[in-house]
């Protein structure tokens, strides 16, 4: 027996229940993204109706239908049950496909690039696409035999394990240095950063072709994603090395205050809305160590003014407080942050190499069920 063809739809069905009793609220909420990651949801959820969530229970796919370029996709892997927005859709493998394909082999093969193209194709609008539930059930599917499918699961659960039991000891080590940088909050009290940031305005008059840059939420600098066409790009801020970029909008909607530092030997350009501003007479890297924190997010948070995306002003922002230390105290909490930083990139490099195996695991499960046809 080789090759086999299905439509989605004989092997997959959609459940989207609600939790209609509130059994799980805001610390199970949960979102998908674009690298196909269950990520803990963002943004302001004091005014959610958690009752109109759809629950994502074990072994349950959730996946959002708008998008841009690639498919919001999250597979639940874990023995806890999440919910996420019934705006996103919840599907599972039929029990009565159980025994055609394993949901960890249809969660590879939706990974895959070569998805990604196939479900924008497919998709239909103008800025936003949307993949529709029933043409993804009209679409096919060539599975080989169950033997050859756990074959190479069980080498992307081999890796998968592997970057899971190192990604422990990186949350072992954030536990470590959080943990000194509460005592150092208690035993020596806080102080306000505005002792340690000068504000920058440095415009790029001369219309050098820096590379444009965005910021992510998770506080690093990002390649930006806007059409660069058209665009002067003499009033966009310079962030030269070891400078920083604050987006303090958006704070109170987000519920994020995204802080980059310009870790690179280039310049930078970033939004002209956006902040940019060096720091002195502190450690750097303990600087970073405490603006990343979520208790510094919540202070900045609270901050806001009343506007509906809830923008923090400069001023509001350099109140914010750190806690005291000396240069021997922000020495280990500042080595202790960047082996967190070097072994957090090593983990990205892990889970992209377990992402980037996906098509060869999918292109070798179906090249080794075509020969055993042929046989």
């Amino acid at each position: 027996m080789g090759l086999t063809k299905y439509k989605f739809g004989e092997l997959i069905e959609l459940t989207n229940e609600k939790n209609l009793d509130g059994r799980y609220g805001e610390a199970d909420a949960i979102g998908v993204n674009i690298d196909k990651i269950i990520i803990p949801m963002r943004g302001n959820t004091l005014e959610k109706n958690f009752s109109a969530f759809h629950l994502v229970p074990p072994h349950h796919f959730a996946y959002n239908p708008r998008g841009s370029r690639k498919l919001g996709i999250g597979f639940n892997d874990t023995e806890n049950t999440y919910i996420i927005t019934f705006n996103d859709n919840v599907f599972k493998v039929k029990e009565t496909a159980k025994e055609i394909i394993l949901d960890t082999y249809l969660f590879m093969y939706l990974s895959r690039k070569e998805w990604d193209r196939y479900a924008e194709f497919i998709s239909w609008g103008s800025s936003t696409e949307v993949f529709d539930w029933n043409r993804f059930c009209e679409e096919e599917i060539a599975l080989p035999p169950l033997p050859i499918q756990q074959k190479y699961v069980d080498i992307y659960n081999t890796m998968l394990a592997n970057q899971k039991s190192y990604e422990r000891g990186l949350q072992d080590l954030k536990r470590i240095c959080d943990s000194y940088i509460d005592k150092l909050k208690h035993s020596k009290g806080r102080v306000p950063i505005r002792n340690y940031v000068v504000q920058i305005d440095n415009r790029n008059k001369s219309n050098e072709p820096y590379k444009l840059k965005g910021l992510s939420m998770d506080n690093y600098f990002i390649d930006s994603i806007a059409d660069e066409h058209g665009l002067i790009f003499s009033n966009y801020k310079i962030v030269a090395p070891n400078e920083y970029g604050a987006v303090l909008m958006k704070v109170g909607r987000d519920g994020r205050l995204t802080i980059a530092r310009n870790d690179s030997k280039e310049n930078y350009l970033i939004s002209p809305a956006y902040y940019t501003f060096k720091t002195i007479n502190i450690n750097s890297d303990y600087f970073m160590a405490n603006v990343n924190r979520p208790e510094f997010e919540r202070r900045g948070w609270f901050s806001c003014d009343t506007s509906a995306r809830g923008s923090l002003s400069w001023d509001e922002f350099l109140d914010l407080t750190i806690p005291n230390a000396n240069e021997r105290e922000q020495k280990i909490v500042s080595e202790l942050h960047r082996v967190l930083i070097i072994r957090t990139k090593i983990n990205e490099k892990l889970k992209k190499q377990i992402k980037d195996i996906c098509p060869i695991l999918i292109k070798g499960s179906i090249e080794e069920g075509r020969k055993r046809k042929e046989v």
